[in-house]
């Protein structure tokens, strides 16, 4: 296969980077955030988390956030709603664009939504249809396709059905996530395999953590293969709740910085980018964890 010659970056910051800070973080900065973002040529936001306050209180101003948005012509702002209470209140704000996830891992489904893979779909069903009554895109996300915290190894097959029942369910993309950044460019090569013989590879995105320093290889890899959308978050920001010890998303800036050295177009400024983890890294007060990023700041 050859390499993308376009590639579109989700970013992920806003949503997955900051819904486990402990402190709250004011709706102006998310707001700031966003908007930057959008000015460094960001045209897909993932913008806020219509779940409980209950599980996730720095999302609690998902509502806020939504209305508040400066939107900007050509940039798609999404939202995370994983059930039709979620998904009715995004409506209502006038979301255009939202995902639902699932997990390739029972153990991990069970701990986290506290049921199995198959009844997890069974919730999205619902979902979907009244998304699709709405004309309202829905995106996808498989989490643990290249590890569990609780199961270890997972199988590629087990992969390729959760993310075909989601293509079939009527996602107009898949996000394959390593939730745990445990995954090394062979595994990715092969998880890949399997799914693309059951959904198309320009359906499919990689929404890789960089827990043990693998996820900018493990990019390469699926690169390599024809994935042309890519999940990152600004600043390296985000961990998981559900698995210990678990860094951030790939930090956009570092992803930005591989494609320029591949030749792969995403429309992205990357000075702009870098300036906008250097600002919300301070804003918030915790360490760039984009490599990219802080070589930029020290010139």
């Amino acid at each position: 296969m050859a390499f993308p010659t376009q590639v579109r970056l989700v970013e992920v910051g806003p949503r997955d980077g900051l819904q486990n800070e402990a402190e709250p973080i004011a709706t102006a900065t998310k707001l700031e955030l966003i908007d930057r973002l959008g000015a460094a040529g960001l045209t897909h936001i993932e913008a806020a988390s219509f779940v409980s306050p209950k599980w996730v209180p720095q999302m609690a101003d998902h509502r806020e956030v939504m209305t508040g948005l400066k939107r900007r012509p050509g940039v798609v702002y999404s939202a995370l709603t994983p059930n039709l209470k979620g998904l009715e209140a995004a409506l209502a704000c006038g979301t255009k664009e939202v995902a639902v996830f699932g997990a390739a891992s029972e153990a991990f489904s069970q701990k986290n939504i506290n049921c199995s893979v198959a009844e997890s779909l069974e919730r999205f069903a619902p979902v979907l249809a009244r998304a699709q009554e709405a004309g309202v895109r829905v995106r996808g996300y498989v989490s643990c396709v290249l590890g569990c915290p609780y199961e270890g190894e997972i199988a590629p097959a087990k992969v390729a059905e959760v993310s075909k029942a989601l293509l079939d369910m009527g996602c107009y993309e898949i996000s394959l996530g390593d939730t745990i950044g445990v995954g090394t460019p062979l595994k990715a090569k092969r998880m890949l395999e399997a799914v693309a013989r059951e959904v198309p590879m320009a359906k499919l995105a990689a929404h890789f953590h960089d827990t043990y320093g693998q996820a900018i290889a493990n990019l390469y890899a699926v690169l390599e293969e024809g994935v042309a959308v890519i999940d990152s978050s600004v600043a390296g920001l985000g961990g998981c709740p559900y698995a210990k010890g678990a860094s951030g998303n790939v930090a956009s800036e570092d992803v930005v910085y591989l494609l320029n050295g591949l030749g792969i177009e995403s429309g992205i400024d990357l000075d702009k980018l870098a300036a906008t983890g250097t600002w919300i890294t301070q804003a918030i007060g915790r360490p760039n964890r984009a490599k990219v990023g802080v070589a930029l700041a020290a010139k």
